[in-house]
């Protein structure tokens, strides 16, 4: 399975340069870059990203409240990279979701072997075949999927597409996007066919499929399966 790439979060462009240069010496090869929060968060949103590098003190906001919201959409490792080095900080970041804490000044090949020990972690999670979302399962192993412990037939393109978003958790992806990345490989269509697969797919794993609560649309931006109570296993 592919992985998605390693964001780096800081107002220290020097600082990035660095970091970057010594994760692509240790097999890292896609790296992301944001100066500021928005940036950031905007990246978070259209890409897929395996490990966040987060700094505290960034020009538009505060490093704890970003870590907050990153939480709300991702499941990915979370490493503050900061010149705070109190332990209330510390308390603060892992109570907020952070992974791992790193102070500056730091050695980069520290800060490449952490991220690489939190990605074999991520590959090890991410390889196990169900996704539990609580009120309905997907086995992408065996090709079923369960609704309240019921199993209910999926159309092959029909789970393939659940596959990906269940794979893709909380990230927003267009009908454009859903269809260059689950229909182009194997067969025709348009977009209008992922709005079609997207209606039937409520009917299916949705309580009520006219309020969606985990298949929902973003207006303006896309489509994403939000995780519940459940989780990957």
């Amino acid at each position: 399975m592919e992985h998605g790439a390693v964001l780096l979060v800081d107002d220290e462009q020097g600082l990035l340069d660095m970091v970057s240069f010594t994760l692509r010496k240790y097999g890292i090869e896609t790296i992301l870059t944001a100066t500021t929060a928005q940036q950031a968060m905007e990246i978070l949103l259209k890409r897929d990203i395996s490990l966040i590098v987060l700094d505290i003190m960034l020009p538009d906001g505060d490093g704890f409240k970003v870590c907050e919201q990153m939480r709300d959409v991702t499941e990915a490792p979370i490493l503050f990279l900061t010149a705070k080095n109190q332990d209330i900080d510390k308390i603060k970041g892992f109570e907020l979701g952070a992974d791992d804490y790193i102070t500056k000044p730091f050695n980069p090949t520290e800060v490449a072997a952490r991220v690489q020990v939190h990605l074999k972690r991520m590959r090890h999670i991410q390889f196990r075949p169900v996704y539990d979302f609580g009120y309905f399962s997907v086995n992408k192993k065996s090709g079923q999927v369960f609704v309240e412990g019921m199993e209910i037939p999926c159309a092959p393109m029909e789970f393939l597409l659940l596959t990906f978003l269940c794979e893709h958790a909380n990230l927003i992806f267009t009908a454009s996007e859903l269809y260059e990345k689950v229909w182009k490989p194997y067969q025709g269509g348009d977009e209008k066919t992922v709005v079609i697969h997207i209606s039937r797919l409520r009917k299916k794993i949705e309580p009520d499929p006219k309020n969606p609560r985990y298949l929902v649309n973003i207006k303006g931006l896309g489509y994403k399966l939000v995780r519940g109570e459940g989780k990957t296993r």
